[in-house]
């Protein structure tokens, strides 16, 4: 009786082992090649209500706290500023939505991709079983979305797609611009509070009192729900950023098998290069460099892991 060793190496050069036939071609593409859209219920409707919040939010600032104002320049200053963030919150989530979050492409697992590969005796790449895929390194397969993504953070339903390697920058963007446009929006709550309390209420909203009251407070609650989980969004993705490390190696525990990078040089990946202002745009793209090559091992010393995540491939 063989090692195990040996019994995994006699399965994986069965002929059938690959199974190209079983891998189902990707579906046909409506949208431009530059499109990426995932058709799932729940992070469609997550993102319209997000896209709806927003809109709520302009309402109540225009026509409830700015335009009533006794202050052109009040007005001015502050409504500029709060739809340019709003906008730029808008665009962020756009963009992380319908980017591609860098996924591997589907079925390229076959006998001719791994043969093109030149592999040495003895080693083996990874292959996703669901979408028959070979994995890059970094790489793990989303159900939601049905794809492998490369540096796969994890799948966001408020965006309708994963947060992965050409994405990152965008859903960083938008935790911060929503953070911000909360926190604007609950300082200009505070201070119309302040200025109705000690002015008539009817001469302070267009509203009745009881409706501006209302609208008010379901502000703030709106404000300070998504200022608290923005903020800590925001600050694990640059946690994340910073370590070189996802946040599902972190929650599975993978042990680094890559180079760790730099603070500055993994900010400077995620964002497109050196520091500049473009850091700070969503339509900006990413100037990254050549895409990661599978993942390449010493061949496994006992019996393949059965499970959902990746088999050794060895030919």
């Amino acid at each position: 009786m063989g090692s195990p060793a040996h019994r995994c190496r006699d399965i994986e050069r069965q002929a059938g082992y690959l199974q190209p036939e079983h891998c189902a071609p990707p579906p046909p593409r409506t949208l431009p090649d530059t499109m990426w859209f995932i058709r799932d219920g729940c992070g469609i409707a997550c993102s319209i209500i997000t896209w709806l919040l927003v809109f709520y939010a302009e309402f109540v600032v225009v026509f409830v706290m700015l335009l009533p104002s006794k202050s052109l320049a009040y007005s001015l200053v502050n409504g500029a500023l709060f739809n340019g963030l709003a906008f730029l919150a808008l665009a962020s989530h756009f963009r992380a939505m319908c980017t591609d979050p860098g996924a591997v492409p589907k079925g390229n697992a076959t006998k001719e991709f791994i043969e093109s590969l030149q592999l040495k005796p003895g080693q083996v790449v990874y292959k996703c079983p669901k979408c028959c895929s070979i994995k890059p390194d970094r790489a793990h397969h989303c159900s939601v979305c049905k794809r492998c993504i490369r540096k796969m953070d994890h799948h966001c339903p408020w965006v309708n797609n994963c947060v992965g390697e050409n994405n990152q920058k965008y859903f960083v963007l938008f935790t911060m611009y929503i953070a911000l446009i909360s926190l604007h929006a609950l300082i200009m709550v505070a201070f119309h509070f302040m200025f109705c309390f000690e002015e008539d209420w009817t001469k302070c909203s267009t509203f009745s009192p009881p409706a501006t009251v209302i609208l008010l407070i379901l502000l703030c609650f709106e404000g300070l729900l998504f200022l608290i989980f923005t903020s800590v969004m925001f600050g694990t993705q640059v946690h994340s950023i910073c370590t070189d490390e996802t946040g599902i190696e972190r929650l599975k525990g993978e042990r680094p098998t890559w180079e760790k990078v730099s603070c500055r040089q993994a900010i400077e990946a995620a964002f497109g290069g050196p520091f500049s202002l473009a850091w700070l745009s969503p339509f900006t793209g990413l100037t990254c460099g050549g895409r990661p090559s599978p993942r390449v091992h010493a061949a496994p010393q006992g019996d393949p892991v059965e499970d959902d995540v990746e088999i050794p491939v060895e030919l």
